[in-house]
C-alpha cells in the first residue's frame, strides 16, 4: 500500500478518504504538464511525478483501479483559489451579516435552560435553506459542523474556518458515519455541534436521522434554530437557499429542545426524527409569518 501526501498544495483542511483510492495516472495528468504513462507499479509512477516532492500533510492511498477511472476532484487552479478566495468570501459574509439587524428573538429561554440542564452541551439544528446567516451567528461561538468531503465542501470548510467554525468532514453520501462519530467525540469533550437537518442535498424540509443519532450518542439536546428576514435573495436551488440583503431586518426562533434517550432503538429514532422535522417547520413558519407569507422552499420546475 502506498501513501502520497498532498498538502501545501491544498492546505491542512483538504481531506480525501483512504477508502476512496485515487487513480494515480488520472491524478498526475491533472497536475503535471508531462503526461505520465500509467504503470502497473505505483512506485514507478510516483518516482516520475515531480510535484509530489512538495506535498507533506494529507495522506492519500494511491493505487491503480482495475477497469475503472476515478476522477480526481480538484482542478489545476484550485491550489490558488483555495488560498485566495476563502478569506475574501469570509470577510464579505461578515460585512453583509453585520449590516443586518435582529429585531426579535423568540424562545431564548428554551435554549438557556436546555444548555444549563445538559452542563453546556448542545447541538443546534436548522434547515439548509437557512444556513447563510448562521455562518455569522454561530461562527463567533466556534460551533463544530459537518462539511462534505467534496470539492465544494473543501471551499466551504476553508470559509467556515475563517468565520470561526470548527469542522469534521463527511456527509450523508460520503464518510458520514465516520464524521458523525468524530463529531460525537468532540461534543462529549465540550464542543458545541451544528447540523443541517436536510443537508447537503435534500430532499428539502425532510430531516435526516443523523442529528437524532448524534443526540442519542452524546446526550446533548437538539435545539432547532431558524431565522427569517424582510428582504432577501432566494436562489433557485433545490431548497430555495436564502441570503439576507444588506441592512435587512431579521427574527430568530429557538424551538423546543429535543433530547433523545440513550436507550432509543430504531423505531424510537424515527419518531424523534419526525418530531425534529415538525419543530423545524413550525419555527420556519413562525419566522416567515413575522414578515408576510411563508418563503418558497422547493425548486421551481421549468
Amino acid at each position: 500500500m502506498h501513501f502520497v501526501s498532498l498538502s501545501p498544495l491544498f492546505g491542512p483542511a483538504f481531506f480525501v478518504s483512504a477508502a476512496s483510492p485515487i487513480d494515480c495516472g488520472k491524478m498526475f495528468r491533472h497536475y503535471h504538464t508531462k503526461v505520465i504513462k500509467k504503470s502497473r507499479h505505483t512506485n514507478t509512477a510516483l518516482l516520475n511525478c515531480k510535484i509530489l516532492s512538495n506535498i507533506p500533510e494529507l495522506q492519500i492511498e494511491v493505487r491503480p483501479i482495475a477497469g475503472k477511472k476515478t476522477k480526481f476532484p480538484f482542478k489545476w487552479y484550485d491550489a490558488f483559489l483555495l488560498r485566495v478566495l476563502p478569506p475574501i468570501v469570509a470577510m464579505f459574509i461578515k460585512l453583509l451579516m453585520l449590516s443586518c439587524r435582529v429585531i426579535r428573538v423568540e424562545g431564548r429561554q428554551r435554549e438557556t435552560e436546555a444548555i444549563e440542564n445538559s452542563c453546556g452541551a448542545a447541538i443546534y439544528v436548522t434547515w439548509h435553506q437557512r444556513m447563510s446567516y448562521h455562518f455569522h451567528y454561530f461562527g463567533a461561538r466556534h460551533v463544530t459542523v459537518m462539511i462534505s468531503q467534496s470539492r465544494d465542501g473543501e471551499y466551504a470548510a476553508r470559509v467556515a474556518k475563517w468565520l470561526g467554525f470548527k469542522n469534521v468532514r463527511g456527509s450523508s453520501t460520503r464518510g458520514g458515519m465516520d464524521a458523525l462519530r468524530e463529531l460525537a467525540g468532540r461534543i462529549r469533550h465540550g464542543d458545541t455541534g451544528g447540523m443541517l437537518a436536510d443537508g447537503p442535498r435534500g430532499p428539502a424540509r425532510v430531516a435526516k436521522i443523523g442529528s437524532i443519532i448524534l443526540s442519542r450518542d452524546t446526550q446533548a439536546p437538539l435545539i432547532p434554530i431558524l431565522w427569517s428576514t424582510d428582504r432577501c435573495w432566494i436562489l433557485n436551488s433545490w431548497d430555495r437557499y436564502m441570503i439576507p440583503k444588506p441592512f435587512s431586518r431579521l427574527v430568530f426562533y429557538y424551538g423546543e429542545p429535543i433530547t433523545v434517550p440513550i436507550s432509543a432503538k430504531k423505531k424510537d429514532l424515527e419518531e424523534y426524527r419526525l418530531i425534529l422535522e415538525e419543530r423545524l417547520n413550525q419555527g420556519t413558519k413562525w419566522c416567515d409569518s413575522q414578515f408576510g407569507p411563508e418563503r418558497p422552499w422547493r425548486k421551481e420546475k421549468r
